[in-house]
Order: C-alpha cells, then structure tokens, then sequence
C-alpha cells in the first residue's frame, strides 16, 4: 500500500513564481508520508459559492520607450533627483494580481527606465499612504522579504525566458533566471548588479543599475523586449502588476509588455575570472592504533571559477578543482524499501543556470514516484566511491569520502534564432584507498577516472508555441572496476505544443540508453533492485550472465488544458493526463537518476480552481488524481484514486485535507528480485494547517495517515513548525518531525536457499523515526549573513514474527507468508537460526536486522560579499553518528538526545575567499 509515494500538485503559471506561490510545492520522496501538506477548506462554503465579478480581460500589451543618457549621469542613492531621469516618463497604470485580480491596487506605483553604454537603469516610484507600515525586513539575497518591487526583462523577446532582478526598501536582491513561459524560477542566477533605496513622506523609492553585460539578447540594430513589473506590499499581502496578466492565462513571460527604444547596446563580451583559496582543518576523534585517524586533518587548496561571453547570447561557465565546503549538509533519511534517496543539488556551479539541464522523464501534475526519474542528475558527479577494500585482519584503511572534481565546465544560452544550447563537461579524480599493516602501506583503486558528458538543444518555433529539443549524455570511466559500467550512454528527443491562446497543449518524449562493461558489471545491472530480471514469475526477462551491454527505452506523452477564462465564479477547469513508461533495460544511473524500470504509468489531474476571492477565502481549488501501473509482462501492478481540496483564507492562513484509495498494488522489488508480491489494498488521509507567515511569529502542523485493510499496515506521521522574527534582521525556525508505521508480514529481510529452493525470509517492521530541523539566519546588511542549521536525527527498525514467502500474489494476505513457529527459529541475540525440517539442525541463519541509526549534522556560515560579486565565507560544520546501534528500547526521543552528544562529533572549520575580477 502507497509503496513508491504519490502526490498531488497543481499547476498555476500566474503563482509558480515562488515569491508569489499561494501553496506548498509537494515534492514528497518517502512513501510513507506520500501526501502531506495539501489543503483542504469547508466544503459547504464552496457548495454555496456566491457569483464574482469576472476579472477584466487585457486589452492588448503596454509598451514603454526608454531613451539613451550621458555615462555616469545616474549617482544611485534611491532618491531620482539626476536630470538624466527627466528624459522620460513615468510609466504606472499597475493592477491588482492578487488577491483580486484586475482591481485597482491599495497603493500605486511608477517607474522610468534609461540606459548608457554599459547600464540598464530602473526608477521606481512606491506610493504609500501609511509610510511608517512599510515592512522593512533584512534577508538574505534571494530570500524575497518585506515590500519589494521587481522587473522581469524578456531580452531574447522569445516568450518564454527571462531575466528577473528584485530589489526590497531594505536594499535586500533577488535574482531569477525565468524559463519555460514562467513553470521555472532559477534563484541560483546570481549575476552582478546594484540598488539603492529612499524613504520618505509620499513612499519609498529605489534606483537600480544592471549591467548589459549580465544580460542576453541578440544583434538587432533596435530591439524590443519584453517587460513586466511586479510590487508586493506585505502587510496586505498584495500583488500588483503594470501589465495585467489574467490568474487563469497559461503561461507568464509571453503575456509581458514591451520595452522599446534601446538602440547601439555593447557586444557584451563578458569575462570574470574569481579565483579563490581554502584553508580547512578537521578535528575528529582520535582511534589508538589506527595510522589514519590522529584526531586532525589540515588542508589549503585554490582553484578558480570563471565566466566568458562568448557571444551577446552564448555563456561558458568553468570552474577548476572547485570546492563546496559552505554547502548545507543534506538532511537526515532512511528507507527499507530499497528504493534510493533522492537529495537536492546544492553545489553552486551545477545549480546554477541550471534550468536547461533539468531533463525531467514525465513531470506529471498528478505526481508519482516516476517523476523524481531524471537523465541527468549532477549529484553523480563528485560522490562518494564506488568501490571498497577487502581488509585482512589488523589492516586499517583511509577511503576518500568524496570523488574529487578535477574540473568542470558548461556552455549554454539562446540565440536570437531561439535556438537554446547547453553543454556540461566534467572530469573527477582517479581516487584509491590507503591501506595500512603494521606500517606498510598500499593503495587500491576505488573509483577510476570518469568524464561525464551532457548535451541539450531546444528549438522555439510559432513565438514559442511549438518547441522540439533533443538531449544526450555520456558517462565514460577509463577502466572497469566491480560493478561499474565502463560507458553509459542515454539520449532523447521531445517535443511541446501548444494551441488556443496557449491554454492547450501536448508534449512527449523519447528515449533510449545504452549501458557497457564487463559481463560481472551487466549480470550486476540485471539483478539490480531497478530491474531485477531474476523475477521467478517474469517470464519476459531472462539473465544473461555473457552480456556486455544493455539497451533500454522510455518515454512520456502527455496533454492538457492549463488555461482560459475564468466562469462567472472566477473558477477554471484544468487538467492533464498521459502515460509514462521505462523498458525493462533502460538504465540511467550512471549519470541520471531511475529508481524503477520495467513500468507502464497512467496518470491523470483534473482541478478546479477558483481563483478569485469569496466569501472568507481569497481562492480555493479541488483535485482529482487516479493513477495505474503495469509491467512490460503485462501484470496489472498498482492502482490509486485521490481527491484533494485546498483553501488560502482572507486573513493568509490556509487548511486542507484529502484522501487516497489504492484497491491494488503489486510490487515488482518489494521481494529484491524473489518475485513480485501482492502488497494490501488500503486508504490515506492527510491535513494540514498554516498560520500567517507574514507575522513576527507563525506556526504550521501537517498530519498524514494510512492504514492497510485487515491490519496489515499503519503509518502515522506529524511534521510542525514554528517561525520567529524577534527583529526585521533575524528569522528562526523550529521543525520538528515524527514519524512510526508498521507492516505486518511483507518486509524484506534476507534470501537464502533451502531444499534446492530459494527462501525469501520476511518479517514484521515497526518503524519510528524523530528530527528536529533549526535553522537561524541572522542578516546585519544585505550582503553580510549568518546562517546556522542543525538536525539531529533518529531511525529506528524493529523486526519481529519472521517467516518465509509462500504464495507471493495468492489474494489471501495469510496465505501469501509462513511464519516460523518457536520450535522452528531460536536466536542468540546476534542472528537466528531456522529449523525448517525440525531435525535438531541448523538449516539456515540470518543476522537480526534490527537497528537504531542516529545522525547529527550542522552548519554554521558567516557570509559576507565584501564587493559585488567577491565573497568570504567563515564555516563550522559538525557531523557525529554515535555507536547506538542497538539502543533500541530506549524511548526513541531519550535515545536520540542521550547518544546524539555523547561521542565527539568530527569539526570542520573552513575560511573560503574568492575575489572576482570583471572585465
């Protein structure tokens, strides 16, 4: 039951910018916890639904012409008192976005826009009637506090990208590299650019200065590009905008207005070069004994990070023996179902820009385990090694606990022909073991030299109503090693169309991978957990211990209406259904991320929205999802139906709830390749309820629930927050976690053999697990930022009941298992021992797989830009895993906080400089 974790999400192009998301984004990887967070209001105020005046329709797009002026004629200091500013008009006329699209806002505003040779400069003009309620809160960049107003440039005109500055009364930035018709928000884009603000008796006002040479665009002698302003006033959690874009519209960045008049703009042949340096030293604890762990570890290592413009609109980023120790430690997690754990990239280089890197398999609204499925996954690059020592006794060993990154590099960007380009080359490090014996030391390989290779190409056709790309990736290692490929190839074609004003549309893909290496290296591959061709009852698939290679297939098709006009109730339908599917060999995880192959997918999203303020709600929607699965075989696999409601109060709070039922599910890996098994039919529900987080002080708790039928499977799980703003400058939040669920007879615990036949040995789990997630950041300026982040974290799994798989898909849940009587299995605390044929002998034994796994992991980064663009970072990092392995009838919470602090944690201090030069 819920065995690979569905969610529910709901696209809505008016609010995917996420300073401007109404809901939670949904990514759910645990499938225990498979539908949180989603909201649900009254349904009786939504039956009683009283008529809204529909919003107004746009009447055509507005146009602002800039004019030219002297170089250095604009001092910023927020105040636009320059002559230069006299040479053109303010422009204002903005409308309410939300909460009630098309009115005219509470308060007004205005903008000019000149430029020289090298800059684009804004003036905005925030009109406030109560100046002293302006909402002046300090972040850190990229983190959209306080009242705030922004421009998104659409310089390729195209459509579909943009480039997005946002500046707050504050002087805090934001910066967002916009794709996909607004569906993407990039914030790793972090170009170079300035503002100052004013406050005074009519409002407050700002200058910004972007240079030319952060943005893109084309030769044309007088371009036009398209433009659109946003403000956000937080009290009011209001959203207005110069050109009105209906809530219902399908898209964001083809509805802007346009920006004429620029003329003579530079060539923009960017280059910056920030070379930086690294002193780091480790304290961990000293082992008597071991040559490799003295308690200290010291390192100091450069490298540089580069930039070139290679033409207006085509960019090579690199970078050389990079180094990424200010990146936040992933948090805690554990999974027994086998499938891997996806964790977001972090790494600066490879989340930058990375948009067009982004190859997502389905990327369905329904959601579904398939949609974490990516052909590229840059976390590949750089982890740990894949190989391991065999040690004799008395040997001590030093295994690296990362690949080094010798180098890496991407070229991308879109020409004026809305061709768009993107190249990722890197190359990691030959890495081996040290081994140590009473002094003598060796080294063997763990993991060979490797060059991975991505390479995406996307073509607009009709403005960006119809887009036909294709990709392709290479992982190639300069020798075999175990169960490594030597060379894994994927690629693939796609397409998008759109139709009817864009509220249509239909989009697929195609692909294909090829995996090579040693027969030891493809036998591992087709018993892997993503394939398992072992399957007793998958007659379709044979193992091949000879094979050299493996080639697979997958691809998704998809088609649904995300736009149109809103009803007389401001509601709109929307929906999207499609299939996906993953050939028994298609193999991406050399340089992708699978985490099943040998699926059929159908899904299907339908949602109403109402979109427009009623009655206590400012919107309110309701889902419908139902999915189904099979196998290439043809075996009827997973079946699930789910509603949804969601409400976003007047007052910014928002409630909700909803309810799966899932009648079947087969699963093809819950066995580990034994055969498939017949998993129990059940229910879930889940709620959840936010507080306003505008407010000095807000809170938040999310409840899901899911229980097998017959009492074969139960999970519970309660996530809560609590947020503090003492001052504007300083956020804090609090995030504690628990989880506990249960499965009655179908955990996996081991294989073994017995009479010739293979027995697959199963058990009761009962798990339980425990975080508290803290985080502060404290912001003494804008480019000056303490951020602190800390998780202790426990898992515990307890198994009980053993026995062995009988009848795996008989539809009798009893019938499927026999559990070992007490005559047939004893244990010394260590393993268990099986008498299967009650002749006083051992047949077979298995070691106890219970555990307790507690983890803790912090932060702690001083982050200041001392210029644009040069940055110095003082970190603390802590990391400990105390021995409590078999603590495990402590109470779960004494026996995290009993152990978490009592080993000495291994200490990083790190200080990091990097210093770009601009030209």
């Amino acid at each position: 039951m819920f065995g690979r974790g569905y969610r529910v999400t709901y696209p809505d192009y008016a609010t995917l910018h996420q300073k401007c998301t109404l809901w939670c984004t949904n990514d759910y990887q645990n499938p225990a916890i498979c539908m949180r967070k989603l909201l649900f209001p009254l349904f009786a105020t939504l039956i009683t639904i009283q008529t809204h005046a529909q919003p107004p329709e746009v009447l055509g797009k507005k146009q602002y012409f800039t004019n030219a002026v002297e170089n250095n004629s604009i001092k910023l200091d927020g105040k636009l008192d320059e002559a230069a500013w006299a040479q053109v008009d303010w422009s204002s006329g903005f409308v309410q976005h939300q909460p009630d699209q098309g009115a005219d806002p509470s308060q007004q505003t205005q903008f000019k826009i000149v430029f020289d040779d090298k800059f684009l400069y804004i003036g905005y003009r925030c009109f406030d009637s109560s100046p002293d309620s302006i909402v002046r809160r300090m972040g850190r960049r990229d983190q959209f506090t306080g009242d705030w107003v922004e421009i998104n440039i659409d310089s390729y005109h195209d459509l579909r990208t943009a480039f997005s500055f946002t500046f707050s009364v504050s002087g805090v930035r934001g910066d967002e590299y916009v794709t996909d018709n607004g569906n993407n928000w990039d914030t790793s884009w972090n170009p170079i650019w300035d503002g100052q603000s004013n406050t005074d008796s009519l409002g407050w006002t700002a200058e910004v200065k972007i240079p030319f040479s952060q943005l893109r665009y084309g030769k044309q002698t007088n371009p036009v590009w398209g433009i659109q302003f946003t403000r956000r006033i937080l009290r009011k959690e209001e959203r207005s905008t110069w050109q009105s874009v209906p809530r219902s519209a399908s898209g964001w960045v083809s509805e802007f207005g346009e920006l004429h008049g620029l003329h003579d703009l530079p060539d923009n042949k960017q280059l910056e070069l920030a070379p930086y340096v690294v002193a780091q030293t480790e304290r961990f604890p000293e082992e008597p004994g071991n040559p490799f762990a003295d308690g200290s570890n010291n390192k100091l290592s450069a490298g540089l990070d580069g930039k070139l413009a290679v033409t207006r609109d085509l960019i090579l980023d690199f970078t050389i023996n990079p180094d990424f120790g200010q990146v936040e430690a992933d948090p805690g997690a554990v999974r027994l179902d086998g499938y891997q754990i996806f964790f977001q990239e972090r790494r600066p280089f490879f989340v930058e820009s990375r948009n067009l890197f982004d190859y997502q398999l389905t990327g369905s609204q329904a959601g579904g385990g398939y949609d974490s499925d990516l052909l590229f996954y840059s976390r590949r690059i750089g982890g740990a090694p894949h190989g391991y020592p065999n040690l004799q006794n008395g040997e001590y060993v030093d295994v690296p606990q990362n690949t080094a990154i010798l180098g890496a590099a991407k070229f991308s960007g879109k020409t004026s022909k809305g061709l768009s380009i993107g190249i990722l080359e890197s190359v990691t490090k030959r890495e081996y073991a040290r081994i140590d014996h009473e002094g003598e030391r060796r080294k063997e390989l763990v993991e060979p030299m490797t060059n991975f290779f991505l390479g995406r190409l996307m073509k607009d056709y009709d403005q960006g109503n119809t887009i036909i790309g294709g990709v392709f990736s290479a992982v190639n290692r300069e020798r075999d090693l175990g169960s490594l490929h030597r060379g894994a190839y994927s690629g693939g074609l796609d397409f998008q169309h759109f139709w009817k004003k864009r509220a249509w549309f239909v989009a697929g893909n195609l692909l294909a991978s090829h995996v090579e290496g040693s027969p030891e290296a493809i036998l591992a591959t087709q018993t892997s957990f993503v394939h398992h061709f072992q399957r007793t009852n998958a007659d379709y698939l044979e193992v091949d211990s000879t094979r050299t290679s493996l080639t697979g297939t997958g691809g998704t098709f998809r088609i649904g209406k995300f736009g149109g006009k809103l009803n007389k109730h401001g509601g709109i339908v929307k929906f999207e259904t499609g299939v996906t599917w993953r050939s028994p060999e298609l193999e991406l995880n050399d340089a992708g991320f699978l985490q099943a192959a040998d699926e059929i997918n159908h899904f299907t999203w339908v949602g109403y929205q109402l979109q427009q303020p009623f009655s206590v709600f400012r919107n309110a929607r309701i889902n419908y999802n139902h999915w189904a699965r099979w196998d290439f075989g043809g075996q009827f696999l997973f079946s699930a139906f789910n509603t949804n409601v969601h409400g976003h109060f007047n007052n910014n709070w928002r409630i909700g709830t909803g309810f799966t039922y899932n009648p079947l599910e087969i699963s093809n890996n819950a066995l580990r390749g034994g055969s498939s098994l017949r998993r129990p039919a059940g229910v879930g529900t889940f709620v959840y309820l936010n507080s306003d987080d505008r407010k000095k002080v807000y809170f938040g708790a999310e409840y899901s629930e899911a229980w097998g039928f017959e009492n074969t499977v139960s999970s519970q799980y309660l996530y809560t927050y609590v947020g503090f703003l003492p001052i504007n400058a300083m956020q804090i939040n609090i995030s504690p976690g628990y989880g506990n669920s249960s499965r009655r007879q179908d955990q996996f615990v081991s294989e073994t053999s017995f009479g010739g036949d293979i027995r697959t040995i199963v058990s009761e789990v009962s798990q339980h697990e425990f975080s508290l997630t803290a985080r502060l950041t404290y912001n003494l300026s804008p480019d000056l930022t303490i951020q602190y982040y800390g998780q202790p974290f426990i898992y515990r799994a307890k198994y009980q009941n053993f026995g062995y798989v009988t009848d795996p898909l008989n539809k009798e849940y009893n019938a499927r298992f026999h559990q070992y009587t007490s005559e047939e299995i004893s244990s010394d605390g260590d393993s268990f021992f099986v008498d299967e044929n009650h002749d006083g002998n051992t047949d077979y034994s298995f070691s106890t797989p219970d555990f307790n796994f507690i983890q803790f992991r912090s932060n702690l980064v001083i982050r200041w830009e001392y210029i644009p663009g040069s940055e110095l970072f003082l970190v603390w990092s802590q990391g400990s895993r105390p021995n409590a392995y078999n603590d495990l009838d402590t109470p779960l919470i004494s026996s995290l906080f009993n152990n978490v602090f009592d080993e000495q944690a291994r200490n990083v201090f790190l200080l990091k400089c990097t210093y770009r030069f601009l030209k």
